[in-house]
């Protein structure tokens, strides 16, 4: 083993830097999500998000251009930026896997849908997505939606208009179909969606639903459906746009599953289905450790991986930032 202990260092010229630069950014706004964060935590929850990522260990390979995450001190909360973009990315392979799955073993299609109503105020957030719910549930019952859907994946995203000050609560969904939908009596145009989600929601104010078929380059709706439930640049507006934030998501499911999305999750979290993710055939030599240093992060110390890591490492060997 090569064990080289560095001085910690400032920016590294390798090409991995790049990427070490997005958990920069991350981290720094950590920051301010740990200050928001101090009236609606314990105490120790806000040392675990003040903390979040001071250490990240990642495999690299011999150039050091491609950087892989071994362990690192997360915190996972959901408003962490870190934690957060991490979480889309490893929930968009997940859907990834999901649909290649039903496309292949089961033969079907997907449509993608954004389902969306007038903004609302601060005040009215969270009774806003208990609408939504409510009023998807209803529409999932009725007979045109149960002879169309075979389950689907939805997930909660909530946008902030600064100009406006109001907030903007919406359901991207994407349906597993027969791939005879298309052509058969069921097949619904988007009037007829549209007509539809004003009926469920009651609100005739509703000018527009987004709804289209899945094609073989999906990449778009799949980071769509795995987004995050908050975009950072939103809710670290101010304290209070974070609050509004903070109380609405609280407790919330974002991203649900159902019928045959539902069954082939459980084969997912089961490794059944691990022949269907993107392989990482990068060959990785080292081991780095980068601490943060107030600013950014620096290297601190660099060895060669052991041959029982990277024995684990090649079982493991699935490229979580394949999509996105």
């Amino acid at each position: 083993m090569i064990l080289v202990p560095t001085v910690p260092q400032h920016k590294t010229r390798e090409r991995g830097a790049l990427y070490v630069d997005k958990y920069n950014k991350k981290k720094n706004g950590n920051k301010r999500v740990a200050k928001y964060t101090s009236k609606h935590l314990p105490v120790k929850s806000q040392d675990r998000v003040c903390s979040c990522g001071n250490w990240i260990q990642f495999f690299a390979d011999h150039e050091v251009n491609k950087l892989k995450v071994r362990k690192a001190n997360f915190c996972k909360n959901r408003f962490c930026p870190m934690c957060a973009w991490r979480l889309a990315h490893k929930e968009a392979m997940q859907v990834d896997v999901l649909m290649k799955y039903l496309e292949s073993e089961h033969d079907k299609a997907f449509i993608f849908a954004t389902f969306t109503a007038p903004n609302v105020l601060c005040n009215n957030l969270a009774d806003e997505i208990t609408r939504y719910n409510k009023a998807f549930k209803k529409m999932m019952e009725r007979k045109v939606m149960l002879n169309i859907s075979l389950g689907y994946v939805r997930k909660l995203e909530v946008t902030y208009n600064s100009k406006r000050r109001d907030y903007h609560p919406h359901f991207h969904v994407l349906f597993a179909v027969s791939k005879s939908y298309f052509k058969s009596r069921h097949y619904m145009s988007k009037g007829e969606w549209l007509n539809l989600w004003r009926d469920v929601m009651g609100d005739p104010l509703i000018t527009q639903v987004d709804v289209r078929k899945v094609y073989k380059n999906r990449s778009r709706e799949v980071n769509e459906i795995a987004k995050y439930a908050a975009k950072d640049s939103h809710y670290l507006h101010s304290q209070a746009v974070f609050d509004v934030f903070y109380k609405a998501l609280k407790g919330r499911q974002i991203i649900t599953f159902n019928g045959m999305f539902a069954e082939a999750n459980v084969k997912y979290k089961a490794g059944l289905l691990d022949k269907y993710k993107t392989e990482d055939k990068t060959e990785y030599v080292w081991l780095l450790l980068y601490r943060w240093l107030g600013k950014e992060y620096a290297e601190y110390c660099r060895q060669q991986i052991s041959k029982e890591e990277y024995r684990q490492l090649k079982i493991e060997s699935v490229d979580e930032m394949a999509i996105g």
